[in-house]
């Protein structure tokens, strides 16, 4: 199988890495820190692809994404991991700004990108990684659970949008990990990478349509959808 994983230098991208690697799969990796990406695929060189690119940047996006087209022939699976976020609560704009060129304008022509690319291949599956974050507005990151909010919507769209197609989406949506993403005081239930790991495999496998991660974090995710 050919995977590509935008977002692959650190925390679950990097997990799903060394899972799909160590499978025998082909792996495309995407990410903006080039020294980390070639540590990481130092040691499965013949089956890794990696690329340095930073999703704000469009340009640069679309030359690596047809690099991966062109090295792979066809790409089976993509996942979008690829996200930044800090607290803000000063409200620094450019902070913001930053923010919403990741998490909205780059992610989307990532994911927009890929569905054509998978449109006109005839199959594909796409998975999207969100965030619980997105169901409760944050004072103190107001432009990360805002982009998040976004990107649990665009992709409630696209998945309707496929419905008469041959592609899956799948949006995964994890609640705190124990990433560089976990910021701030008194956190709670912060889950370990590689639980949070196997349970998105296991959402990829069978192909759901929304998957979250840990299970404990169903039980936030239903309270605030349909009591706040």
């Amino acid at each position: 199988m050919n995977i590509l994983i935008i977002g692959a230098t650190s925390g679950i991208g990097k997990s799903l890495y060394s899972h799909y690697i160590a499978s025998g799969c082909k792996v495309a990796i995407m990410g903006r820190r080039k020294e980390l990406l070639e540590e990481l695929s130092s040691g499965n060189a013949s089956a890794t692809l990696p690329l340095s690119v930073d999703i704000s940047d469009c340009t640069a996006l679309e030359i690596s994404f047809r690099e991966v087209a062109k090295q792979f022939n066809q790409i089976d699976l993509a996942i979008i991991c690829a996200s930044t976020g800090d607290l803000n609560p000063t409200l620094e704009i450019s902070q913001e700004l930053d923010t919403l060129a990741t998490n909205v304008v780059g992610w989307t022509n990532v994911i927009d990108t890929l569905y054509h690319y998978f449109e006109a291949q005839g199959h594909g599956h796409i998975v999207s990684i969100t965030s619980i974050g997105g169901m409760q507005p944050t004072p103190v990151a107001p432009s990360y659970s805002a982009s998040k909010a976004f990107q649990i919507n665009y992709t409630k769209s696209l998945q309707s949008k496929a419905k008469k197609s041959h592609l899956c989406i799948t949006e995964i949506r994890p609640g705190l990990v124990n990433t560089r993403m976990a910021k701030g005081e008194g956190l709670f239930w912060v889950m370990p990478v590689e639980t949070v790991t196997r349970q998105i495999i296991r959402g990829i496998e069978k192909k759901r349509k929304l998957c979250i991660v840990t299970k404990r974090w169903r039980l936030l995710n239903f309270i605030v959808k349909h009591f706040m």
